[in-house]
């Protein structure tokens, strides 16, 4: 193997089980701050206890995301350094912000919510749990930004043999970069949904603290039946935006290799990349994809066989991984809607609550295979049509990458099964009666 190819692996093994840790931080902080500030409205107890017990689980993740995350801004200086070389004046600038002004302050704020059960009055901690959302779903734009800037770059020149940047806020404001913070934040909020249905079925079938789980699976149904649907709506306007700025990407998507008016999307393919066609495809919806890409069906769409084949991306993993990802996204939906609908006699519905507690991995598998799209779809561009990735890996020896690839495999390997160990257990153990402490001895105080 390569020095490149070694690299991505590396970069890739990081990234993607960084990644398990990081939506459940993103959507659960959301929803516990919406516990505490339902506790305050309606002074329920059940509310103050939901949130102390989900807050441990939102603690281990957090702690498990920050170490698997801290590596991978280090491996663009190690693995990637003629890309920081190139790019870092706009890249660079992205990250150092959501470093100082977002990670920092969520940081801070967690601190503060930790230790303030019995120094803050109800409302002061419910204040600063939503500080710690908006500090980690700001975050989570910075580094979304970056890497839409990698996908569609905007607001720079080339000068001196390097990208520079020359308008900030047009990186700010870039419409992919919009759309992919929109796409990423809502399928985190789904899997933590998921999250706290799938622990909550668990207790339900179980028939423990029934009160107790029965309003945290109501609450976090509510959360993602709103984010599913959320998320094919603006899974099509992604669609509209690929058109426009990745056409390879959107042609492997949907493993389209002729141009053609009223472009149809056919529901199962079997793409041969060497023959630059696919060897199997039926189940096609006529006109469907030039509906997606320009919201006419007599629209042209261009195939992939009009696009040089060195700068194609693999179109089988790509088209795939889509697949998946949308055939995930509709069953989100379906499962949700099916919820709401069952919400009020969840406990007599056990069959429903073991399909929920199963489903609990599914939104990371939806997530995963959303980032190969991305990732994989823009190759072999590292930033799509500006630098190739075979240009900007560091000239360093693969057997160094190789020793370094196995060190994060079994490193990670070992943090993932400590980290969701904890989780496994908090989750099993369900709320302590040591969770109601804190709110007797402040005696009801209000701020």
């Amino acid at each position: 193997m390569d020095v490149v190819l070694l690299s991505r692996l590396q970069f890739a093994a990081a990234t993607y089980f960084h990644f398990l840790f990081v939506p459940v931080t993103l959507g659960l902080s959301v929803l516990i701050a919406i516990m505490e500030t339902l506790y305050v409205r309606r002074r329920d107890e059940e509310y103050r206890r939901m949130a102390k017990f989900w807050g441990k689980l939102f603690l281990i993740n957090f702690a498990v995301g920050i170490v698997t995350g801290i590596t991978l801004e280090f491996q663009f200086g190690t693995n990637w350094s003629r890309y920081s070389e190139y790019v870092g004046d706009v890249f660079g600038s992205l990250l150092a912000i959501e470093a100082t002004a977002a990670f920092f302050l969520e940081s801070t704020f967690i601190g503060v919510w930790v230790f303030g059960w019995q120094k803050l009055s109800p409302k002061a901690h419910a204040i600063v749990m939503w500080l710690v959302a908006g500090a980690a779903n700001l975050s989570a734009i910075w580094i979304l930004t970056a890497n839409a800037w990698m996908q569609h770059p905007v607001g720079y020149e080339i000068r001196n043999g390097r990208a520079e940047l020359t308008d900030f806020m047009a990186v700010l404001t870039n419409p992919t970069g919009l759309l992919t913070i929109a796409h990423t934040v809502t399928a985190a909020y789904i899997v933590a949904a998921f999250f706290v249905m799938g622990i909550s079925a668990y207790h339900l079938l179980r028939k423990q603290h029934t009160e107790f789980f029965g309003k945290s699976f109501r609450l976090a149904l509510t959360f993602g039946l709103v984010f599913s649907f959320v998320a094919v709506v603006e899974g099509h306007m992604h669609g509209a935006d690929l058109a426009k700025v990745q056409p390879t990407k959107l042609a492997a998507m949907e493993t389209h290799w002729e141009t053609q008016t009223n472009a149809p999307i056919y529901l199962f393919a079997l793409p041969d990349e060497q023959n630059a066609r696919n060897r199997l495809q039926f189940v096609a919806i006529p006109g469907a994809l030039s509906m997606l890409a320009y919201h006419s069906p007599s629209a042209e769409v261009k195939g992939l066989a009009d696009f040089p084949a060195e700068d194609r991306p693999p179109v089988l993993v790509t088209y795939a991984s889509f697949r998946l990802m949308v055939a995930l996204g509709f069953l989100f939906c379906a499962l949700t809607a099916l919820g709401f609908l069952l919400r009020k006699r969840l406990e007599s519905t056990p069959w429903f609550l073991k399909i929920m507690l199963l489903a609990i991995p599914l939104p990371y598998i939806a997530c995963t295979l959303g980032w190969t799209v991305t990732e994989v779809g823009r190759q072999p561009w590292i930033v799509y049509n500006v630098m190739r990735t075979s240009d900007a890996a560091s000239p360093i020896n693969p057997q160094q990458v190789a020793v370094t690839l196995v060190a994060f495999v079994i490193v990670y390997g070992l943090l993932g099964l400590l980290g969701f160990g904890l989780m496994a257990k908090a989750a099993k153990a369900g709320p302590s009666e040591a969770d109601g402490d804190d709110a007797a001895e402040r005696g009801g105080e209000t701020a």
